[in-house]
């Protein structure tokens, strides 16, 4: 995770408690832009409570002090070691997107690539990996975005994705937001429009939502680390 993201949780002194989006909380497990009508003709159950969501939200390990003292790290290894709560988190993203004209599914390196590919053959769309510099054999496209110290990038190769396709980016979590905020640049610049963001886990704290501008974003789970 970017510098900031270490740096702000290194100020916390417990492991943040895993919290299940419901009909109360700021943070519903159905999230709508208002300003999007993507994410209104994809969301059915406004602020209903998905059945699948406890399994989901206890799968996911909370590692103090990994991989400094001070951090609490998100670990979703054990989601995946759960076959019942793994399939469950690929079923709700399948539900969700399945039928709604999606072509492309661009999982950030590295954990969106574990949640991407399954999501993408589900849906009938095509699996784009955007990765960190020097990591694609091929002509790239890239965007850079700021961390706490100097910048880094992520890139595309050219010609994975095409004007007029409808995408959604999948990562495993949203802390401060800038890599997922590349991924959308890098995606419209080539003329692909993104129907949402979409992460199994979000540190609230951190605002890393207010870093996608318009672009809705659809969690699983938030982690309160207050």
């Amino acid at each position: 995770y970017a510098p900031l993201y270490i740096l702000l949780l290194s100020l916390c002194h417990r492991a943040p408690a895993i919290r299940l989006p419901s009909n109360n909380s700021k943070t519903p497990f159905l999230l709508r832009s208002k300003a999007s009508r993507d994410s209104e003709t994809m969301a059915t159950k406004e602020d209903v409570q998905d059945p699948r969501i406890p399994k989901i939200a206890s799968s996911i390990r909370v590692i103090p002090d990994f991989p400094k003292p001070g951090i609490m790290f998100q670990d979703i290894t054990t989601l995946l070691l759960d076959t019942e709560a793994f399939k469950d988190t690929i079923d709700i993203f399948v539900e969700r997107y399945k039928g709604k004209g999606i072509s492309v599914v661009a999982g950030v390196e590295a954990r969106g690539f574990i949640f991407g590919p399954p999501i993408a053959l589900a849906i009938g769309a095509k699996f784009v990996p955007l990765r960190k510099p020097k990591k694609l054999p091929g002509k790239v496209i890239s965007e850079e975005y700021s961390l706490e110290y100097g910048t880094d990038k992520i890139e595309m190769h050219v010609g994975a994705v095409e004007p007029g396709e409808r995408a959604i980016i999948i990562d495993d979590l949203i802390a401060t937001g800038g890599t997922l905020a590349a991924a959308i640049r890098l995606l419209e610049r080539v003329g692909v429009t993104i129907a949402e963001c979409a992460c199994v886990i979000e540190l609230p704290v951190l605002k890393g939502r207010e870093k996608l501008g318009e672009t809705p974003l659809f969690i699983l789970v938030t982690s309160d680390a207050a």
